[in-house]
């Protein structure tokens, strides 16, 4: 058997920090889903230094773990989609709010000549059954307004947990990846432009979970402060592979 057929078609990756709690309903519906297609398909949890377990209850689930110092999201979501395996690289959030079954649209974007393929809540047919606080959603679209300026031009949402690219690509732009925090989407989509690729966004399902680790002052802050260092990283050169 060649290294090509032993290789999954899938890899999910999905970054957990202190979410012992929501993960064994995530997994567990993951893994159902993955094993009702027609591929073979790998979850793996990247622990980044969780304290409440999260590591233990993930492998009782049976599905690869890795761990991370924590360095923040970004960092963790890096080292699961370069130790993935699959053909094809799914980063999805532990929340599960984009609902795994909406994997489907994505690979379809890939089928129709798309080389990578995002989940969009900014789109006309986007379908959010549960909205955000609205509070949210307005720094949200603000927030969308300098991501257009400094670093992503026409993209909508480049903050939906849910993306997919071929192994190939995944390797090519999470290498060169240097933001370790929330910022870390707009890079890889930064990077993804300035090197020609074809992005679909793809009008996805997406539930609000209140439960969320994101502060708007401080984390919105930091996204700024990081888009600021992507442009500046760019014009110094600083992106290997570019």
């Amino acid at each position: 058997m060649s290294e090509q057929e032993r290789q999954p078609f899938l890899s999910v990756v999905i970054p957990a920090y202190n979410e012992a709690r929501r993960l064994p309903p995530t997994l567990t519906r993951v893994k159902q889903y993955l094993s009702e297609q027609g591929y073979t398909a790998e979850i793996m949890v990247v622990d980044n230094a969780s304290t409440d377990g999260t590591g233990e209850v993930a492998r009782q689930t049976g599905v690869e773990v890795i761990e991370e110092r924590r360095r923040g999201k970004g960092a963790a979501v890096r080292k699961g989609m370069l130790a993935a395996r699959g053909q094809h690289v799914l980063f999805s959030d532990a929340d599960l709010s984009t609902p795994i079954e909406e994997i489907e649209k994505l690979l379809a974007a890939l089928r129709a000549g798309a080389d990578l393929a995002i989940g969009s809540r900014a789109l006309p047919e986007s379908n959010i059954v549960v909205h955000q606080p609205w509070h949210r959603e307005m720094i949200g679209r603000f927030g969308n307004v300098l991501v257009q300026v400094l670093a992503v031009r026409g993209i909508s949402d480049t903050q939906c947990g849910f993306k997919l690219f071929p192994r190939h690509l995944a390797r090519r732009l999470f290498e060169a990846q240097r933001m370790t925090g929330i910022a870390f989407d707009m890079e890889v989509l930064f990077l993804a432009q300035r090197w020609g690729l074809r992005i679909a966004e793809v009008p996805v399902v997406w539930v609000d979970n209140p439960d969320t680790r994101f502060s708007r002052v401080r984390d919105g802050l930091d996204a700024l402060k990081d888009l600021l260092r992507i442009r500046w990283n760019w014009l110094r050169g600083r992106y290997r592979g570019v």
